[in-house]
């Protein structure tokens, strides 16, 4: 405790004497003491500064750029061997944009800092759109990992890194929020409106360039040893149905047994037949009310103008329909996990008090509804149980009411 102590206090005195002196030397050391304490460390040593020595804010800036250029630093990872299909090469890619995008929001945002009013900051400030558009972009980025790469990862008992990678998603959520609300803010003082910039260009420095070293160096290593060959082609499938916030990332290639010549062997003449049985197998499923074949089942099943989603009785996702245009984005690697691992850390509590109401009996039904950009999204959980009662799991149906809301009067013509 003591060390760290006698580092901050020795990163203060650097600090000071910034106020008085320029040069290489000093910035060195100042450089090598940051890389050596934890960004919350430098954050409340600048903090005091400002509080107790008087230290500007332009000054403690100059730290923060020193700062920024030691955390670039440590994002360059190990040499992540992998080919350009691969998944983590397109998440490392997606990095590369991230990290571009909030370093030089950063740089954005220091220049506004040197302005002296609105107007004279005003062609500065428009730019801002620019980085909040990017901002929005990254969100798939978020969504490939929360939905398709974590589920995976968590199956082969890495659960904590995952968790931590999440929740810094929704701080950077929070300061994408918070930077929308300032922009449309132009009734508050210039200096509150610069101060309030600069600590979220800031905060998204800080944390998007640790959150960069910690997977780079900590989670796709361990998910390169934890994860094989067919797995990665299905988070590549999955990656592909979701989206990419910055480039398009080179296709997996085709397999070596669709390049092999056509030889006639009497392994390939069963695998045929194989196939051709298990094609020409009605898979008829017998219902009270009727009788439909599997394919029939999950046409249905896609067509329904909703979403939905069954968690079993041990908490595990077990099925999700595959519409065109789902609300909220699902992954077939979330099949077997635990529904609380689906969620973010601020809903657990109240997606096991649902199940707790559920199982107990207490309650059959709850309902949520929010706004999503145009979407007046309405989300109902029921509680699915046997003719007797029993709990089976709970099923989350998810629908855009907004057209809903829109109707009146009647229509009983077939348009043309």
């Amino acid at each position: 405790m003591s060390e760290v102590f006698n580092k901050r206090e020795y990163l203060k005195n650097l600090i000071k004497r910034t106020k008085n002196e320029d040069n290489d030397e000093l910035k060195k050391e100042i450089q090598k003491i940051i890389s050596e304490i934890s960004p919350i460390e430098i954050a409340l040593i600048e903090q005091e500064l400002m509080n107790e020595e008087g230290i500007t804010v332009d000054e403690v800036r100059k730290v923060c750029n020193i700062h920024i250029d030691v955390l670039k630093d440590k994002t360059k990872g190990p040499g992540l061997d992998v080919p350009k299909w691969h998944p983590i090469h397109v998440l490392v890619k997606e990095h590369e944009f991230l990290q571009d995008s909030v370093v030089n929001f950063k740089l954005l945002s220091d220049k506004i800092n040197e302005k002296k009013n609105f107007s004279e900051a005003l062609p500065l400030i428009i730019k801002i759109q620019e980085y909040i558009d990017n901002f929005d972009k990254i969100e798939l980025y978020f969504q490939k990992e929360e939905n398709v790469l974590f589920p995976v990862l968590e199956k082969h008992g890495i659960e904590k890194p995952p968790m931590v990678m999440w929740k810094e998603h929704d701080i950077f959520r929070e300061l994408r929020k918070n930077l929308k609300e300032l922009k449309n803010k132009r009734d508050e003082n210039f200096e509150t409106f610069k101060e309030k910039l600069w600590k979220i260009s800031t905060g998204m420095v800080d944390l998007i360039l640790n959150h960069i070293h910690k997977e780079h160096f900590v989670l796709f290593p361990s998910a390169l040893q934890a994860i094989d060959e067919d797995e990665w082609k299905v988070i590549r499938d999955e990656f592909d149905k979701i989206g990419y916030c910055c480039y398009n990332p080179a296709p997996y290639p085709e397999s070596i047994e669709e390049n092999e010549d056509d030889d006639i062997s009497i392994e390939k003449i069963n695998n045929l037949i194989k196939k051709y049985l298990e094609r020409s197998n009605s898979n008829e499923i017998k219902f009270p009310s009727g009788i439909l074949t599997q394919k029939q089942i999950l046409a249905i099943l896609n067509t329904l103008p909703i979403d939905i989603t069954f968690v079993d009785e041990n908490d595990e996702v077990k099925y999700f329909n595959e519409t065109k245009d789902r609300i909220f984005v699902r992954s077939r690697t979330i099949v077997g996990r635990k529904v609380q691992n689906c969620h973010p850390e601020k809903s657990i509590e109240i997606v096991n008090k649902i199940l707790k109401d559920f199982k107990s009996g207490k309650r059959n039904k709850a309902d949520f509804w929010l706004k999503l950009g145009e979407k007046y999204v309405l989300i109902q959980y029921f509680a699915v149980r046997d003719e007797k009662g029993k709990y089976l799991g709970t099923l989350e149906v998810t629908q855009d009411i907004a057209p809903l809301q829109k109707i009146s009067g009647e229509k009983r013509i077939y348009d043309d």
